[in-house]
Order: C-alpha cells, then structure tokens, then sequence
C-alpha cells in the first residue's frame, strides 16, 4: 500500500491540529487505506486493509481512527438504512449509488445546478449544511437498456 501522498498528510495534520490532536502513525495509515482504494469500505473492511500492512492495528484502532476522522473533517460516515457504516473520502458534494446485488457503493457527481436548486427548496429561513443523496439499485443487462 502506497503512503499517504505528501498534500493528504498535510491536510490530515492540519485537520488533527484544528481539533487539539495529533497525528499519529496509525491515524496516517487508516487515512491512506481509505484514498488508496476508495469504494466506501466499512470499518470491518477498512481494518482487514490496514492490517496488511499493520499488522499490530487492532480493530478498536481502526474504529477511533475512523470517528477521528469523520469529526476532523477528512472522511464523510455514509450510512444505508440497517447496513454497516460505510467512509468515503471524497468531500465534494455528490450523491452515492449502491448496487443492490453486490452491495458496492459509487460516487455519483452532480452537477453544481441541481446542488442549488435542491437547497433553494427548502422552507422560508432554513439553510441546508448538508445534502446526502442516496440512489439504489441494480446493473441492468445491455438488452433491459435497449428494450427501455
């Protein structure tokens, strides 16, 4: 597994400063698995990874990492109905797609307008921090898509 390249552990130490932490080995080689490989692991997945290469990280690391994470800023927590906490890295607005058969989860990037148009809607006075769309679904056969 690569290291952490040189502006993510800048934004990571940055990041941990803001909130009165540190950085830490182990923090830093959570942080690469999740942008070395980003498909949304859960923490499970995540720990299965980091152990590769650390092999002493246990599961308990893994997960404090992680909530550092997420509170700091770097990791978004995405969450499906009943399933596992999955974390995405990327902290442009997006939505995300899950296919139902293997459960894989996507970035979906939406364009600038419909982010605008979806928080112009909301009540008189309200702003929205955050908007979290969830598409879900399954990969239709070539011939489904022509019949259609």
């Amino acid at each position: 597994m690569p290291q952490t390249p040189q502006i993510a552990k800048e934004a990571l130490d940055e990041a941990l400063a803001r909130q009165g932490l540190r950085s830490t080995r182990q923090r830093e080689h959570v942080f690469s698995v999740l942008l070395h490989r980003r498909d949304h692991p859960t923490a499970d997945e995540v720990y299965a990874r980091a152990k590769e290469e650390m092999p002493s990280i246990s599961l308990a690391t893994v997960y404090n990492c992680l909530e550092t994470l997420v509170t700091c800023g770097l990791v978004r927590a995405v969450n499906y109905e009943r399933e596992p906490t999955r974390y995405c890295p990327n902290l442009h607005e997006h939505a995300h797609f899950q296919d139902k058969g293997s459960g894989r989860v996507y970035d979906i990037d939406l364009p600038p307008d419909v982010m605008a148009h979806l928080k112009r809607i909301l009540p008189n006075g309200f702003e929205a921090d955050n908007v979290e769309i969830y598409f879900h679904g399954s990969l239709q056969r070539r011939q489904d898509a022509e019949a259609g």
